[in-house]
């Protein structure tokens, strides 16, 4: 676990030196993924990594967990709250859908959380500006493989260093650096509503995902349910189609 630590911290060095940046920045929401990133960018840059509490509507136990990360960590951080913005940005989208009667109800609790996960990134990518720094992002293997990730919000940074760890070795590299247990525990939920978590979304376990990646025998019908989150979140994972005009 030292060895994969140290390598992921070199890698992240790397990144930033060759695109000649100053440091890291990443958004810390109280889960799994964003504090073990917290962890292994203030490794990689002591004096030079920034965690940023980006609360819209966030339960107290998140924003409490949040800020035991920043603890846990020793990253520097700060707290934009992003509440009222997504109440009176959502508001104003939600007036004009209605004011030209088009606005679909069934729609609105997914059109809402993503305008989150954006507004959370725009953010970011703003403080990422004033200092120099790279947006880190958090997403691991299974989140990548399903494509749970909101396009253009939390699927949008500029480097990934997890992408290719399970969920269960993003724990053991949690376990390793030291993250709160009962935040390594926790059952993993972005937040979004109340009662909102990752596996009653997607339908199937993290651990059953973990298992499909890792080339084991899983259920028939967490496979069919693995893969086709897979193929219809193709298009987050890949560049945009460009048209080419015939010479």
């Amino acid at each position: 676990m030292e060895k994969q630590v140290d390598q992921i911290v070199q890698w992240l060095r790397d990144q930033v030196k060759q695109a000649g940046v100053n440091g890291l920045v990443v958004g810390i929401s109280g889960g799994l993924d964003s504090a073990v990133v917290s962890h292994l960018i203030q490794r990689a840059f002591p004096d030079n990594s920034l965690g940023v509490l980006l609360p819209i509507y966030t339960s107290d136990s998140n924003l409490d967990d949040a800020k035991q990360v920043v603890e846990s960590s020793g990253i520097k951080s700060m707290t934009v709250d992003l509440t009222e913005t997504h109440k009176i940005m959502y508001s104003e989208i939600k007036d004009t859908l209605n004011e030209s009667n088009t606005f679909i109800e069934e729609n609105d609790k997914l059109a809402g959380a993503n305008l989150r996960a954006r507004l959370r990134m725009s953010t970011l990518y703003a403080l990422a500006t004033n200092y120099n720094y790279m947006v880190v992002g958090t997403d691991n293997a299974a989140e990548w493989y399903t494509g749970y990730f909101t396009k253009y919000g939390d699927g949008g940074a500029d480097i990934l260093p997890l992408v290719e760890f399970t969920k269960q070795e993003v724990r053991d590299l949690a376990s390793y650096l030291g993250v709160p247990s009962h935040i390594v525990e926790k059952k993993p939920s972005a937040d979004l509503w109340e009662g909102q978590t990752d596996e009653d979304e997607m339908g199937t376990s993290y651990d059953t995902i973990d298992a499909y990646l890792k080339g084991k025998q899983i259920p028939e019908h967490d496979k069919e349910i693995i893969e086709s989150l897979h193929k219809k979140s193709a298009h987050k994972r890949e560049a945009l189609p460009q048209f080419k005009r015939e010479q």
